[in-house]
């Protein structure tokens, strides 16, 4: 009975025309008048073998079978041995998917679902899920190495820490730049964009860092080995640095910046038809710059905002971190946690013996 309502509603292939290097299917059903009326459905006839005797015999479907209208599924879909229905539906022109789903959640936060029931965001949310994930991972694992190096480099921690808060400022940067500019958050190029900043920016602070030290040995240097030094050298080191090292730090932003101007506008130029005709063809746009787009502007906001940053914070930190120990050296802190240190390793190998 299944199948021949199936038949007669949707058609099945009994042969197929070739005409050529082509091949069209030749399908099999009822007429459209008859495919819209209920009885001469019901009258159709099924044809079976008669499995007493073997002869083949029709009788119509209204004789096995009730017509009776309702409301039901196309078909049944399992996932994991769970019976599922799947609500789809197309964004128009104008809206953003994720702000739409967004609607949708709050909207069912209050709903309360029958036992035995439960609903998720499937499909595109659920692989924008999957890859910010995979991505935030990703750029974890970049900061962790970059500051394992950065440690390696400059043998201590207080220094590295301050170089990796500009990733943060970066990225403060970049999320400021988007809603300043109303510009959508694709997810993989623009954490492609946060990820490729945490390799860009940190030159800076590395560049501010370096140099503040080298100028704190070189006064130590002129001091004596056994010298430490006092806040006006500190702060003098600092200031020698940031002017010293302002120009390179600029220049290496501003080139940055402007390199990704063509590529986050879409820039394109036909260099053949330059060559050939001297008609180069530029314009501005094009299918590129949607994919390429949202890197670029992450990364033009990420460094424009940080190299501002780190020309005041970094030095600012810095400065304060040193003071900091310079205070701990001067009130013994140190030495007192040494001492208190070796008594308790005293205490408790008396304590073992």
């Amino acid at each position: 009975v299944a199948m021949t309502l199936r038949t007669s509603l949707f058609g099945k292939e009994v042969s197929k025309y070739k005409d050529g290097e082509d091949d069209y299917d030749i399908m099999l059903r009822i007429g459209e008048s008859d495919r819209n009326d209920f009885n001469s459905l019901m009258n159709q006839p099924v044809t079976f073998r008669d499995q007493t005797n073997g002869q083949m015999k029709q009788v119509p479907i209204n004789a096995i079978a009730t017509l009776k209208p309702s409301h039901s599924l196309g078909s049944i879909r399992r996932k994991n041995l769970d019976r599922i229905v799947t609500v789809y539906s197309n964004v128009e022109e104008g809206f953003n998917a994720n702000e739409v789903n967004d609607e949708l959640k709050e909207l069912l936060a209050d709903h309360k679902m029958t036992d035995g029931y439960s609903f998720k965001f499937t499909g595109e949310q659920e692989e924008q899920a999957k890859e910010m994930s995979f991505l935030v991972s990703a750029l974890a694992i970049a900061a962790f190495l970059i500051l394992m190096i950065v440690v390696a480099q400059f043998n201590r921690i207080s220094t590295p820490m301050i170089i990796m808060l500009t990733v943060v400022f970066s990225t403060i940067g970049v999320f400021l730049g988007l809603v300043a500019f109303q510009m959508d958050f694709v997810i993989i190029m623009t954490m492609i964009g946060i990820i490729s900043l945490a390799g860009i920016v940190v030159n800076n602070a590395i560049v501010l860092s370096d140099y503040s030290i080298l100028l704190m040995d070189r006064r130590k240097v002129e001091l004596g080995s056994d010298a430490r030094l006092g806040k006006e050298d500190l702060i003098n080191s600092v200031i020698k640095a940031g002017k010293t090292r302002l120009r390179p730090v600029l220049l290496t932003a501003i080139t940055t910046v402007l390199g990704l101007v063509p590529l986050a506008i879409g820039l394109n130029i036909d260099f053949y038809g330059l060559f050939a005709s001297y008609n180069p063809g530029i314009y501005i746009g094009g299918e590129n710059v949607i994919f390429w787009g949202p890197m670029s502007w992450t990364i033009i906001f990420g460094v424009t905002f940080a190299t501002f940053l780190t020309l005041i914070v970094v030095p600012v930190m810095f400065l304060g971190v040193e003071r900091l120990k310079f205070y701990v050296y001067e009130k013994g802190i140190i030495y007192t946690l040494k001492a208190f240190l070796s008594w308790l390793s005293f205490r408790l190998y008396k304590v073992n013996a």
